[in-house]
This record gives structure tokens, sequence and C-alpha cells, in this order.
């Protein structure tokens, strides 16, 4: 949809997918995001309700000193181990526990930044729309799911600057 309609009052929430925006940056870019130039831009002068990172802890704990800056720059870190099966097979996703905050702190926003292009997010974002909440999706656009693109009021391709998205 790609409404640009931001206003100074606007009460925001951001959610950061670590683990997609991670994998993404590294497949296409191999470097890192700047987190920090992701909540600025999430803001974007807007009142910063709260701001959430999703990270999924990896066997060695080689992330404590990574999810320690992501404290300092004023996310909410929320983590959990990476599921390992039986069969070898590895798993690890934030998207049922995203969306439930999501849904939680909905009566508190007024616009939500989903900062992943998981496609996952589809119903979610039409969840929000149908009860009024401005949507917006930060990711790259070659990794980006065209649903959640076109769900979205806004999108923001992070591979426009990646000058400032990336380090």
């Amino acid at each position: 949809m790609n409404q640009k309609v931001k206003h100074k009052i606007q009460r925001v929430g951001i959610f950061v997918d670590v683990s997609n925006m991670y994998m993404s940056a590294q497949n296409l870019y191999k470097t890192n995001v700047n987190f920090q130039q992701v909540m600025k831009t999430a803001v974007a002068g807007r009142n910063l309700v709260r701001a959430f990172a999703y990270v999924i802890e990896t066997e060695g704990g080689k992330e404590k000193d990574f999810l320690k800056v992501l404290g300092d720059m004023g996310y909410e870190v929320r983590s959990k181990p990476l599921q390992i099966f039986k069969s070898g097979a590895r798993k690890g996703d934030w998207d049922v526990g995203l969306s439930i905050d999501v849904v939680r702190l909905m009566p508190l926003l007024d616009t939500v930044v989903i900062v992943s292009g998981d496609g996952d997010y589809v119903d979610l974002l039409d969840y929000l729309r149908g009860h009024g909440r401005r949507t917006e999706v930060m990711a790259f656009g070659k990794t980006a799911s065209h649903l959640l693109v076109e769900e979205a009021d806004e999108f923001i391709d992070m591979s426009q600057d990646k000058k400032r998205f990336l380090i």
C-alpha cells in the first residue's frame, strides 16, 4: 500500500526478528545490520513505546556481548535457545512469540514496525490493519516476502540505503 503518513504523536512499537535480518544481511552482503540505525529509522521522530529484539541463542553462547549491545541501544531483548531435535534438525524462530507480543501491545500502539522479511507475518499485518493500526515493514527487498511488502502500509527497503543499515 505504501502510505507514508507519519505523525509525531503516533505511538510506535518496533519488533525486530534478529535472526531473519542477520541471515539476510549475511547472505546478501556478507556483513551485519546496524540495529541502531534500524531503531532510529523505525521511530522516525515519533513516540517510541517499546522496541523488542528477538534472538535465537547459539549452542556456544557467543552472542552474549551482542545481546548486551542491543540492550544498551534500547531494545528489550527476548532470547531463547536453538531447538535441536533427535534427528539432528535445528529450528529457531520467534514468529509466534513476536506476534503475541504485538497483539498484547496493540492497545498501546498506533503504528507497528516489523523488522523482518518473513512472510509468516502477513496475517499479523492484516489483523493489525483491521484494527486500525498503521503497519510498517523494514527489510532487505531481495529477501522480503512480496506478500508482506504488499500487506504493509509502508515498506522500507534497507537495501536502498546500505551505508545506513549495514555495518
